[in-house]
């Protein structure tokens, strides 16, 4: 009886003891599988909600100074958001300096060309042949002040007996103008009567071709005056820099006031014969094809083939050779006013000669810089300061060093300024910006879809080049390419005839040479990009890549609100072509009409200083404003949802996306003095800077939505524009 029962127990108990084993381990899951949700929870929450590093580098705890500091935040960020943004920024950047213009872009510029002449200024270090050694020579005899006040104006008088002396100094072998002009293009870069230069085809910009255009006269013309007082004034004070020049050359003043004034005559009347670029832009003047030998049949007063073989030396030409003329009715006038001083011809070579001294002047001593300065002051109404151009000698040593060892000093900069990293995250930003403009042209309503389908191709096809040219970096192919130019430390006259003559022989070789034409039109450390139309290419040099625009340790609020909408704003440039009735036939041009008949009156609406714009002048600067600040910020936010984990200002109550917005505003902070800002209205295409802040923030609904503003406040008008 017993049996039974004690086998029932201790089955029982197994049962018992399996049932416990397996509440055990369910248990266990149950542990591990809340530890494991919290665990996510946590991250999710950590990611989402308490993720964000804060940036306490110095680059960022400098930036949040440099916003607080140009911030005025008694203003009412929708009432006025330049002044918000950059209220402040005019009294800590312009006090107790004399300065028309200044802004964040010329303190950026400053900071790279202090970075650019410490370089220059640094101990020779390695292979004293090397390029980059050649140009600190070059740089330091520039700076070699004392040597060259010693000499004086003696070595221009050298030059000048050596090209047949002149009759101010009591001194002129009478030659052929025509053997003068060929000396002064060949060796000088000295380019009396006309302009010659390779520049790519107008139907084939791969190619090159050699390119006659006007001179660049040192007078303006008088079209820029609108009274002729005005000018008359001008041309006094031009007659008195001449006479000043010709007086530190050792001219004879009893007979010199002659000579200048009938060399000032023959340039003034040469100085008529220019067709505006207006009225040869509509007759289509602007690249006459034809070659050496015609030319010479219509402009016989210039001995055409002798005159470019020397400037254009060791390249063989001949008369067949093809060239393109942007002004035959110049030519045309020059050779005849010529024709009618051949009987002068001393007052011919005088005028060359006064060339030439323009020419060389930056390569002698201060009195010759007084002079040209004080001319320039003159020009623009401004008071001369003489110690002013001692003290700032090495902006123009830099500058000269930059005309001739230009690739150089951008491999040192960019190797200075312009890490790897920084280059990896720019291009990162701008494959970010070209996807969204490629997604945004689907809400350009006014494009048919053919035009639309091109203008995402387009996109595509453009060329970028972000820190440097791509031939910037080869430092063997330039210590080969310099290798015949001679650097003396102490002879800075010396050396700028000598890279005159490697300047001309260099850019002579881009006729064999197509892909020379790539040079950018700005040096690396400047910090102002464009969009190349003939090359199809955005261009941003390493100079931009700087606080306040840009820094790999900024958060991407930071980078994608300036340096974003710098590179959204270039590749909008690249569709300007879309706008105009002519090129895009099919869209709907009444759409398109509306929306820039609304930024024209928009901007026209604004006032600075009294100042008005003009809407149509600068319609498509501002389009590509508009278009550009909304084209960053929806790269911003697809950038946002790749890389969850972002950084964040110690800056307690600014949001990421309000840090968007005030890092674009405060890119444009500045200050224009009314003058400048008369001059800025007549000339660039570009609305003054706190007039982009206010129109394009105007027209951003993202803006409002996140600073909050009240509907038709003047941050949030009703009605908003844009192209894009």
């Amino acid at each position: 009886m017993s049996g039974p029962p004690q086998i029932y127990e201790e089955a029982s108990g197994r049962d018992s003891k399996r049932r416990c084993g397996r509440g055990n381990i369910v248990l266990l899951f149950a542990v591990l599988f809340s530890t494991v949700i919290g665990l996510v929870l946590l991250i999710f929450f950590t990611v989402f909600t308490c993720g964000q590093e804060t940036c306490n580098t110095t680059e960022c705890l400098a930036l949040v100074t440099n916003l607080l500091e140009a911030r005025n935040g008694t203003v009412d960020p929708c009432e006025d958001f330049f002044s918000y943004t950059c209220g402040n920024w005019e009294v800590n950047h312009t006090q107790g300096t004399n300065v028309a213009l200044v802004n964040v872009f010329d303190v950026l510029l400053e900071e790279n060309q202090l970075i650019m002449k410490r370089l220059l200024e640094e101990q020779p270090v390695g292979n004293n042949s090397s390029a980059k050694e050649k140009a600190r020579r070059f740089y330091h005899s520039c700076m070699e002040t004392g040597r060259i006040e010693a000499r004086g104006a003696q070595p221009l008088k050298e030059l000048i007996n050596e090209v047949g002396g002149w009759s101010i100094t009591g001194s002129w072998k009478e030659t052929d103008f025509n053997l003068t002009l060929q000396r002064l293009m060949k060796r000088y870069n000295t380019f009396p009567f006309f302009k010659a230069y390779v520049g790519p085809s107008s139907t084939d910009p791969s190619t090159n071709i050699i390119q006659i255009d006007n001179p660049e006269f040192e007078l303006p013309p008088e079209s820029h005056f609108k009274k002729t007082p005005s000018y008359s004034e001008v041309v006094r004070m031009y007659f008195s820099y001449l006479l000043k020049l010709a007086d530190l050359m050792g001219g004879h003043m009893d007979v010199t006031p002659s000579y200048i004034s009938l060399a000032l005559s023959f340039m003034s009347n040469l100085q008529k014969a220019v067709t505006p670029l207006k009225e040869r832009q509509e007759k289509r003047m602007l690249f006459y094809r034809t070659t050496i030998g015609k030319l010479q049949e219509e402009v016989p007063a210039i001995d055409w083939l002798a005159c470019l073989q020397a400037a254009f030396h060791p390249v063989q030409l001949n008369a067949s050779q093809p060239i393109a003329v942007h002004d035959m009715q110049y030519l045309k006038g020059m050779s005849h006013l010529i024709g009618e001083w051949q009987k002068r011809r001393d007052i011919l070579q005088i005028y060359m000669i006064l060339c030439l001294v323009g020419n060389m002047s930056p390569a002698l001593d201060r009195q010759f810089q007084e002079a040209r300065q004080e001319l320039a002051d003159k020009l623009k109404g401004r008071t001369t300061k003489p110690e002013m151009v001692r003290r700032e000698r090495w902006r123009k040593c830099l500058s000269e060093t930059s005309t001739f060892f230009g690739p150089i000093l951008g491999e040192m900069i960019v190797r200075e300024i312009f890490p790897q990293k920084a280059k990896d995250l720019a291009e990162l930003m701008f494959s970010e910006i070209r996807d969204a403009i490629h997604n945004r042209l689907d809400q350009v309503e006014w494009m048919d879809s053919r035009s639309r389908q091109e203008a995402k191709e387009k996109v595509y096809a453009v060329r970028v080049e972000i820190g440097y040219p791509e031939n910037i970096h080869p430092t063997e192919e330039m210590d080969y390419e310099y290798q015949e130019v001679e650097i003396l430390e102490d002879n800075f006259f010396r050396n700028v005839v000598v890279c005159l003559t490697f300047l001309r022989k260099r850019f002579s070789q881009r006729l064999v040479r197509p892909h020379l034409q790539d040079n950018w039109e700005v040096v690396p450390w400047s910090a102002h990009s464009y969009y190349s139309l003939r090359r199809h290419a955005v261009v941003f040099p390493a100079g931009m890549f700087r606080p306040p625009f840009f820094h790999p340790e900024f958060p991407s609020a930071v980078n994608f609100g300036a340096m974003g909408f710098f590179m959204a704003h270039e590749l909008l440039h690249s569709f300007y072509d879309y706008v105009w009735p002519e090129t895009c036939s099919d869209c709907d041009m009444q759409a398109l009409a509306q929306g820039t008949d609304c930024l024209v009156k928009q901007y026209e609406r604004y006032s600075l200083k009294g100042q008005h714009t003009n809407g149509s002048f600068t319609l498509l600067e501002n389009a590509a404003d508009t278009g550009g600040l909304a084209v960053a910020y929806q790269a911003y936010e697809n950038w946002l949802a790749k890389h969850r984990w972002v950084k964040e200002l110690p800056w307690p109550g600014v949001s990421h996306h309000q840090l968007f917005f005030i890092s674009f505003a405060h890119a444009m902070c500045g200050h224009q003095s009314l003058e400048r800002l008369q001059s800025f209205l007549r000339s660039d295409p570009h609305s003054p800077p706190p007039l982009r802040v206010l129109g394009s923030l105007s027209n951003s609904p993202d803006f409002s939505r996140h600073f909050l503003c009240p509907n038709k406040s003047p941050m949030n008008p009703a009605v908003k524009c844009r192209i894009w």
